[in-house]
């Protein structure tokens, strides 16, 4: 437990996309004895497998003694971040500056993102099967990456206009070179080419190697302790990676034996959790059907329909923390606090719960039981007043199958910032609670 919050600035420090998030989680699965089910013709209690979905979600299990159709306690989170993508054709060159150009990624203040030193994290996969991993910009003695904004003697017009409108998304380039606009006249080389250059020797890439890369630029530089009593975190991605690592740590120091039980990681919550990598896909209910046809009694699609309805999940997601200099925003007997203890959320969604996963008070009762036992600190709260605004998690999409889900996590302030802030102890919390629920029975 005293490395714990080491072991989470760590994790962060070395996962800044979903792909670096989920190959760590495999690694650590695999340094805790989990192989990969598709390795395994059968399963039997006490196994402890994984599955994965292109590199960027994954699903633990470690196998009970009950039967699957009793329903599996899942730990459910999500690994992507807010961030910048960089586009397909993003290299260009204007009045001497190179730039990449970006397309942001989830719910972000545009305005946010100008002026900080930013890295690159990801791959550039080549027509010959090659897939060459990036991540420039970590080190000292690496550059690092920015975008310009107007100084304030010229801002005028720019201080009038909107907080959305100020900063165009399509502005958010990323100066990545220059060219020097006094030459030697023996000098060809323009800023654009130097920098294909560069990326050919260091990467052995083509420019238009670009139209098969996964490139994100994220905030540059390390988790660090916030505050001289060192009681909180400042760090990038810390919506939902706090609860991602939480999750997991709790898996693996989880004592249950008889229920199976489940660490679900899954990409994409931040544009709707779409795509084959999501919560809205079939990643999760595909894992469940590939545990029943390694069992002694083999496939079933109704033992995959029955374990389905009958799963307890906790959406390991982040809620909103209090923020006492914009205190208008929350109703405050509803609100969690940074140092409160882990959140419970009974349902999300915006306004009339639009979108919500609404929680059955049977679930929390319970629930409350074993955390009660366990001596865990807990909140329950909204995201923000009713009329306000609201968010959604992958809670909803879990509980279309009939299982009790509730929404469960640290609170977070300056949410979907480059650099977020959650408290050490509610993390603590976290990986307590997340541990007592997977003793439910």
């Amino acid at each position: 437990m005293s490395d714990l919050i080491a072991n989470y600035k760590k994790f962060l420090d070395n996962g800044k996309t979903e792909r670096e998030c989920a190959a760590q989680i495999i690694a650590l699965a695999e340094k805790n004895g989990y192989r990969e089910l598709n390795s395994l013709e059968k399963i039997t209690p006490g196994d402890k497998v994984y599955i994965q979905k292109m590199n960027k979600a994954v699903a633990l299990f470690q196998i009970g003694a009950d039967s699957l159709e009793k329903g599996i306690n899942v730990l459910g989170a999500h690994i992507d971040s807010p961030r910048l993508d960089i586009k397909q054709n993003p290299l260009y060159e204007k009045d001497f500056l190179v730039y990449l150009n970006t397309h942001y990624y989830g719910g972000i203040k545009k305005y946010q993102w100008v002026t900080l030193p930013l890295a690159i994290h990801g791959v550039i996969c080549t027509k010959d099967g090659k897939t060459v991993n990036v991540c420039l910009g970590e080190k000292e003695d690496e550059p690092v990456f920015v975008i310009s904004d107007i100084l304030p003697h010229l801002a005028q017009k720019q201080l009038k206009e909107t907080a959305s409108d100020f900063i165009p998304g399509e502005n958010l380039d990323l100066i990545v070179g220059s060219e020097n606009p006094v030459k030697d006249s023996k000098e060809k080389e323009t800023g654009k080419k130097k920098i294909l250059n560069l990326l050919k020797e260091k990467y052995g890439i083509e420019e238009e190697d670009f139209a098969s890369a996964e490139l994100e630029a994220v905030p540059a530089g390390k988790a660090r302790d916030l505050g001289l009593d060192k009681s909180l975190v400042l760090a990038y991605g810390q919506d939902d990676r706090s609860c991602a690592f939480a999750s997991l740590q709790a898996f693996f120091d989880s004592k249950a034996k008889n229920t199976t039980i489940c660490c679900l990681c899954v990409d994409k919550e931040e544009i709707g959790s779409v795509g084959a990598t999501g919560m809205a896909s079939h990643f999760f209910e595909n894992a469940v059907a590939e545990l029943s046809a390694r069992t002694e009694k083999g496939f079933s699609e109704l033992t995959v329909r029955r374990c389905l309805a009958n799963c307890s999940m906790l959406s390991s997601d982040v809620n909103a923390a209090y923020d006492p200099m914009n205190p208008d925003l929350f109703d405050k007997n509803n609100a969690s606090f940074l140092g409160g203890g882990i959140v419970f959320n009974k349902y999300t969604g915006s306004r009339g719960k639009s979108g919500a996963s609404d929680a059955n008070p049977e679930f929390i009762a319970r629930l409350r039981n074993v955390l009660d036992e366990h001596q865990v600190k807990y909140q329950m709260a909204e995201l923000g007043k009713v009329d306000q605004g609201g968010g959604g998690t992958i809670a909803y999409l879990a509980a279309k199958y009939g299982m009790n889900v509730l929404d469960a996590g640290v609170s977070v302030l300056s949410m979907h910032a480059p650099w977020e802030i959650t408290s050490v102890f509610d993390i603590k919390q976290a990986y307590n609670a997340y541990k007592a629920f997977l003793t439910l029975e």
